[in-house]
This record gives C-alpha cells, sequence and structure tokens, in this order.
C-alpha cells in the first residue's frame, strides 16, 4: 500500500507541474502576442507620416527641355503648358504611396490632408485640361476640337474616389497618355492637326476659371474663425431674382473638422497652379510682353509660392482673428486672396488693345 501511495504522489506531482508549466507557457504566448500589433500599428503611423508630406516644385522649363530631348524634338509653343500638365497628373499617380484619395486600407484610410490636397491638385488639372481642350488648341468657335485633348479631359473628370471597376488611377493614367500623344503631334512638324493658339483671348478663358477657383478657396479659409457677411448674390441689381429667397445677413464659420480639409485642399490647388502659370510665362511671353502684363504674372506666381512654405506645427492652428495662438487658414487666405486679385488684375490687362 506505501508504495501505492507513492506512485500516486509523483504521478500527482508530475500532472501539476505539466499543468503550471502549460499555464506559464499560455501566460507567456498573451504576454508577448499584443507585441505584434504594436509594431505593424507603428509601422502604419511611420508610413502615413511619410506619405502625407506633399511633393516639391519642379522646375517646369527644365522638365520641358527634358522631355523633348528624349523625343527628339525642339521647343515649340505649347509644350511648356502641356508637360506642366502631364507632369502635375503624373505627381497625383507617382508620388510616395500613388494616389490615395481611394484607398481603403489602413493606413489610407486614416488620412485626409493628402486626399484633400489631391483634390486641390485635380480640380486644377481638370480646368486646365478642359481650357486646353476649348481654348488653347482651337483657333476660333467652330474649329475642330482635338481628340486627344477630348479624351484627356473626360477621363481627369471621373469620379477621384473609385476604388475598383475601374479605379481612378487608371482613368487618369489614360489622360496622362493622351496628354502624352497630343505632345507628340505637337512638337512633330509634319503634324499639322495638334495646335496650340498663345492669344491674349484665350489665356483670359483660363485666367477667369482661376479667378473664381480662388475666390471660393479665399472664402471659405477666411470662414475659419467665422463672420458675419452681407449676401452679396444679387449685387443690388434691380429687377433680379434668384431661385430661392436667402437672408440678407448670415454667420458663416467652417466646421472645426473642416479646417484642415479646407487648408490642404488650398494647397494642392496653388500648387499645381504654381507650375501652370510658370508654363504661361514660358508660352506666352510673347502676348505678356505686349499687353505689358509680364510682371504681374511673376507677382501672381510669388505670391503662390509663398503658399507652400513649411509647417512647423504638428496641427494646423485656428486661433482668432487677433488672438494669441496663429491662424494658419487666414495666412493661407491672404495668399490666395492677393493672387486672386492680381488675377483680376492680369485679365483686364490682357484685354486691353
Amino acid at each position: 500500500m506505501e508504495s501505492i501511495r507513492r506512485q500516486w504522489q509523483k504521478l500527482t506531482v508530475r500532472k501539476s507541474a505539466a499543468e503550471s508549466g502549460e499555464a506559464s507557457g499560455e501566460a507567456s504566448l498573451w504576454r508577448w502576442l499584443p507585441l505584434p500589433i504594436v509594431l505593424l500599428l507603428v509601422l502604419l503611423i511611420v508610413l502615413g507620416c511619410y506619405w502625407s508630406f506633399t511633393p516639391s516644385l519642379f522646375n517646369v522649363a527644365a522638365r520641358t527641355e527634358a522631355i523633348l530631348a528624349s523625343q527628339d524634338r525642339t521647343t515649340v509653343v505649347g509644350a511648356a503648358t502641356t508637360v506642366s500638365l502631364i507632369t502635375v497628373a503624373d505627381t497625383l499617380l507617382q508620388k510616395p504611396g500613388g494616389y490615395l484619395s481611394n484607398d481603403v486600407t489602413p493606413p489610407s484610410l486614416w488620412l485626409d490632408n493628402m486626399p484633400n490636397w489631391e483634390y486641390g491638385v485635380i480640380i486644377q488639372v481638370r480646368d486646365m485640361s478642359k481650357a486646353m481642350r476649348e481654348a488653347f488648341s482651337r483657333s476660333q468657335s467652330q474649329s475642330l476640337e482635338d481628340k486627344d485633348l477630348a479624351t484627356a479631359e473626360s477621363r481627369f473628370n471621373f469620379n477621384n474616389d473609385s476604388w475598383l471597376f475601374p479605379p481612378t488611377e487608371r482613368q487618369y493614367s489614360e489622360g496622362v497618355k493622351h496628354l502624352n500623344n497630343y505632345l507628340q503631334r505637337l512638337a512633330d512638324p509634319a503634324e499639322k492637326d495638334a495646335q496650340f493658339y498663345a492669344r491674349a483671348d484665350n489665356l483670359r478663358y483660363w485666367l477667369a476659371t482661376v479667378e473664381t477657383r480662388l475666390g471660393n478657396l479665399s472664402q471659405r479659409l477666411s470662414a475659419s474663425v467665422g463672420q458675419q457677411r452681407i449676401n452679396t448674390d444679387l449685387a443690388g441689381e434691380a429687377g433680379a431674382s434668384q431661385a430661392t429667397p436667402t437672408p440678407g445677413e448670415g454667420f458663416v464659420k467652417t466646421p472645426w473638422l473642416e479646417i484642415d480639409d479646407i487648408y490642404f485642399e488650398a494647397r494642392g490647388s496653388a500648387w499645381a497652379l504654381i507650375h501652370f502659370l510658370r508654363a504661361v510665362e514660358h508660352d506666352f511671353a510673347d502676348v505678356l510682353q505686349k499687353k505689358n502684363a509680364l510682371i504681374s504674372l511673376r507677382q501672381i506666381i510669388r505670391e503662390l509660392e509663398a503658399t507652400q512654405h513649411r509647417i512647423y506645427s504638428p496641427m494646423i492652428l485656428n486661433g482668432s482673428g487677433f488672438g494669441v495662438l496663429a491662424n494658419h487658414s487666414l495666412v493661407m487666405a491672404s495668399y490666395i486672396s492677393r493672387a486672386n486679385a492680381a488675377i483680376i488684375d492680369l485679365r483686364e490687362l490682357l484685354a486691353q488693345g
């Protein structure tokens, strides 16, 4: 009996030890399980920060010379504008992280600054492609439109957040492809169908659209602190009417969560405009000099370049107009408004004989 009792005690001790080992192993497993999740989250956060850096400005003239040299072509009127449009659109697709507005997975799913920056850029791309289709490439209202430019404009006007059937990137890539086809035909002396007319009326056509875009951004940026505004929709015109009556005055204020969205949309829009205006300075140089408008154009570019200064704050601040904290939206609105006023003056200069 004594031997049986000892054997039973040994078995009990072994079983307890085994159960204790299994328990400690499970505890160790649960202790280390969160580590890969934490590392993955850190990696996604770092990757998201890297993807949120906006692209730098590029040299339009140097880029134009490089592309034409690769095609064994010389510089022609309209090449700089076309190359700038191609490069700006291609930057949306080739920058770190690629095109993020239609991504449905982390870390793009968490980001909002870069998608709003992309939206500001694509709006300017659409406006420029429309101007090239309707004005720059046509001699008069009854002339035929360029097929490549027509197709490119339709591709850039595709839904900007479609991720499947078909994805937005594919449509934008096709738009870039047709712009490259137009550039090749434009630079080929044997091709007579591809044209670019650097005329004052054509430039005023595009600047009118730019003027309304900047005016819209300026108003939305200024509303970050909230302000009482008088309704100027009918401009006091006698006999004028509108579809739906609105109050004579109203308080306008941007929701807190949308302040940084509008800021980065304006930053992206200004980034694209800088390149397009630099290209216009090159292609419309003779017209601008004749109209004594070259200095005005350069001043517009200078104002917009100020919108691309480095942001040292980790977030977009929204202090009151004369408060202690800075208000980044009001600073951006100041640059945008001055550029908009200069564009109005530029259009008037171009309209003079």
